[in-house]
């Protein structure tokens, strides 16, 4: 679970993220959640968009997403999302202490 702090200072590394996750009008689906599986072992830190034909809303989308590849939801904004989950076995980014 992320403090204030720690979702701030996340929230300053995603900023100049491009969304590299988009849900569509199909909604949440395996193909999605593989390929953001994939981007936060590789990267911890993801953004996504989701598209104004997707059947849920942003924090809806996003909180499947997250549920589903075991990550946090950092933010939502407008049709936009940030995703973290730590990389265990090399953790890329050091969240400040608590």
């Amino acid at each position: 679970m992320l403090n204030s702090k720690q979702r701030a200072y996340l929230r300053g590394l995603a900023n100049t993220l491009e969304p590299i996750v988009h849900v569509g009008k199909g909604g949440h689906s395996d193909t999605i959640a593989k390929q953001a599986d994939d981007a936060l072992t590789a990267r911890e830190l993801i953004k996504g968009r989701v598209l104004e034909t997707a059947p849920a809303t942003s924090r809806e989308a996003a909180e499947q997403l997250a549920q589903a590849v075991n990550a946090e939801v950092v933010q939502v904004i407008g049709r936009n999302f940030v995703l973290y989950r730590r990389n265990e076995k090399d953790p890329q980014i050091v969240l400040p202490r608590k």
